[in-house]
């Protein structure tokens, strides 16, 4: 914070020394200037300012007076570290301008996105810290290869790489993170596809913001699978109202249900969001048929295509799409890790071609040296390598996971045949899972409240997510005793 960068109104009725006074104590108490940290020197301050370094150096000698600061000599100021920042509270930010009676915009009339009314589940940012975290989407840290992606990463950031990582590349994407998307990822969704019917987005979610960005339309009518995944939902909602619930059963979405006058139905159907159901070949087919007799789209979400360790792999729907109604969303945050936000678009070249403009508009292209991380992490086998040792350790979390289910909390679950990261639990009607949720953090649990899934009214409380990718083998069973526990006692 030495070259920290301080502003005063000269207009106010408040002297420049009280202004420089409350800037200074606002950034201690705020944390801005934390205990220990030097202070701008008077000279730098009375610069930036425009005022007299004097007027300075009396504002710091008072702030030493009275504990906020110490000085070292040939050293400068520092904030003091013996100073109680929590007992003496954060301050309220210093109005920097004043215009006589002028007030700010009213945001809320200007905004032309409203959020109201959507609902998702909002984990503990924490969460890392509870001993039994039954999160969702994350990863263990133990499993995952640092050494080879450090590795990757020192290759792809090295001189010989630079023109690949320093360039704005505008509307393109890193050519050998593309290919090894098409020869090393989609072949084993069965998957064949161009150059150009592959766009690389910063995740799955990216990759729907952009679709409905395209191509939905007000007037539109999008099916999403009831229950399912939060944020395809609230991300629809933002283009178009008309939004249509397709019942979910035992076998994933039912191609017999009200798919008639959907302009576009987004699905999950290798590992059902947040059912774990995987949809059988024949609704696949079924499925297709019904997107050319009654004209509609279909949005493949192929999340965690890589974690089928219990069954064998049923073909994408792209694969079997040979009207070119399909358009296919894959992403590595599941196998690698969620903070690198990569993922990738198969749509027809026309398609891929406007969402490439589309997206040269909103950020250019996903971070060169990421992408180029990513296609040697794949190229150099790092990848294969990762899903195998994921996939054991999955297994027998699943296993534990489906055991201590059956033990503790008999009747509510059914192991996922797919495999995955998550088991999705049905408590009796009564049950409150959001009660149930805030008791169990209380305990160290933290689970996954489902009614954020569902797109009708009333929505259940009855149901919650118990994802295990991030939680040791050895602590499962104890999580699930003690939710058992308050269950029952709830």
């Amino acid at each position: 914070m030495r070259d920290a960068l301080f502003h005063i109104d000269r207009s106010g009725p408040s002297s420049l020394q009280t202004q420089i006074r409350e800037l200074m104590v606002t950034a201690i108490l705020n944390g801005q200037l934390p205990p220990g940290e030097s202070v701008p020197s008077s000279r730098r301050m009375a610069e930036s300012l425009g005022v007299s370094r004097n007027s300075v150096s009396l504002v710091y000698q008072g702030l030493v007076d009275d504990g906020y600061l110490v000085s070292r000599e040939r050293s400068g100021f520092f904030v003091n570290g013996e100073l109680d920042i929590e007992r003496l509270g954060p301050q309220p930010r210093p109005a920097t301008v004043k215009n006589g009676s002028a007030s700010p915009p009213d945001w809320d009339a200007r905004q032309k996105l409203s959020f109201e009314g959507q609902v998702q589940f909002n984990r503990p940012s924490n969460w890392q810290r509870y001993p039994y975290p039954f999160i969702y989407g994350q990863v263990d840290q133990g499993l995952f290869p640092l050494a080879a992606w450090r590795e990757c990463s020192r290759q792809a950031l090295g001189r010989k790489g630079m023109d690949v990582w320093t360039s704005d590349t505008y509307s393109l994407d890193d050519p050998m993170l593309v290919e090894q998307i098409r020869s090393r990822l989609l072949p084993r969704r069965g998957i064949l596809a161009g150059e150009d019917e592959v766009l690389v987005t910063l995740g799955a979610q990216n990759a729907l913001y952009l679709l409905a960005s395209m191509l939905v339309r007000a007037d539109n009518v999008v099916g999403l699978e009831e229950p399912g995944y939060p944020d395809a939902r609230n991300i629809m909602a933002l283009k178009t109202e008309n939004l249509r619930a397709l019942p979910v059963d035992h076998q994933g979405l039912d191609p017999d249900g009200p798919l008639k006058g959907c302009d576009y139905v987004y699905t999950t159907p290798s590992h059902h969001y947040p059912t774990t159901v995987t949809l059988p070949l024949d609704r696949r087919k079924a499925l297709l048929k019904r997107a050319e007799e009654d004209d509609f789209v279909i949005i493949e979400d192929d999340y965690e295509f890589e974690t089928n360790y219990m069954s064998t792999p049923i073909p994408a729907l792209k694969s079997l799409d040979g009207s070119g109604r399909v358009i296919y969303i894959g992403s590595l945050s599941k196998t690698l890790f969620p903070g690198l936000r990569l993922g990738f678009m198969i749509a027809p070249a026309p398609l891929i071609a406007s969402l490439r403009r589309l997206r040269q508009l909103m950020y250019r292209h996903p971070p060169n040296n990421n992408q180029r991380t990513a296609a040697l992490f794949l190229s150099l086998g790092y990848h294969d390598a990762l899903v195998q040792k994921l996939n054991r350790a999955y297994k027998d979390r699943w296993a534990c996971l489906g055991e201590a289910l059956n033990k503790h909390l008999p009747n509510m679950s059914k192991a996922p045949p797919f495999g995955g990261t998550s088991y999705w639990v049905e408590g009796p009607k009564k049950l409150d899972a959001q009660a149930i949720y805030e008791a169990a953090l209380e305990e160290g649990v933290v689970i996954e409240p489902g009614q954020s899934c569902f797109l009708t009214t009333p929505r259940p409380t009855n149901v919650f997510r118990l994802g295990f990718s991030s939680i040791p083998l050895e602590r499962i069973e104890q999580g699930i005793e003690i939710l058992g526990k308050l269950i029952r006692n709830g």
